[in-house]
């Protein structure tokens, strides 16, 4: 199971794009993209919410807000998706190595599926994958461990045995939930805190370096 925002591909101009175009049409201060880095890694419901709150200053977005935000950036989300992100270094070379050894991948991830999807296809990476699983495909999203147990449902694996590869907090203690070892990549957003200090089994690099682990 590999996350995709932080992951396997750097979205943070993609969100600052069209967060921004949602911050001009609602008349609210933009935001910098290094604000919203720490933000990432929640859920786009979380990631509106939190910037709405950054750029009033503490306050809360009462619903009309909220709705009216959300079809904005939803609506320029889908038109960039993909034009203002980059493949990380090593993750395609990763992903084909996991895959000619005979692994079944699932890309798992908050982002909503309609938005994900598009991503993988526009980045070349949508082959690797047997199951892509956005924030919306289940009742919870990360960090609560149901989306790692129903993807190890999918995939036809225990979950001791299905490996959990992320950037944040999140992933690893949904993996931890579920009982799912995990592996952290050294880039990516976890929310702003060293990726170091989070439980997991480990960080790496590069998804190449998956490439000896599977040995």
């Amino acid at each position: 199971m590999v996350d995709l925002d932080g992951t396997m591909v750097d979205t943070l101009g993609d969100f600052a794009v069209a967060l921004n175009l949602m911050l001009d049409e609602l008349q609210l201060p933009r935001v910098e993209p290094a604000a919203v880095e720490s933000m990432v890694g929640k859920g786009s419901e979380h990631l509106i919410r939190s910037v709405l709150r950054h750029v009033r200053e503490g306050r809360e977005a009462d619903a009309a807000l909220f709705d009216a935000a959300w079809q904005r950036y939803s609506r320029h989300y889908l038109q960039i998706n993909g034009q203002h992100s980059r493949v990380y270094p090593g993750v395609v070379e990763g992903l084909r190595e996991l895959r000619a050894r005979g692994l079944r991948l699932a890309c798992l991830t908050n982002k909503p599926g309609e938005f994900a999807k598009p991503l993988l296809a526009a980045k070349g990476l949508t082959g690797y994958f047997d199951f892509v699983f956005g924030g919306d495909a289940f009742d919870r999203k990360k960090p609560d461990p149901l989306p790692l147990l129903k993807s190890c449902e999918a995939l036809g694996t225990r979950p001791q045995r299905t490996l959990m590869i992320g950037d944040s907090s999140n992933d690893a203690q949904a993996a931890r939930a579920a009982r799912c070892p995990v592996l952290l990549v050294s880039y990516g957003y976890n929310h702003g805190e060293p990726v170091h200090d989070v439980d997991a089994d480990g960080v790496i690099d590069s998804l190449a370096d998956l490439a000896g682990l599977a040995r």
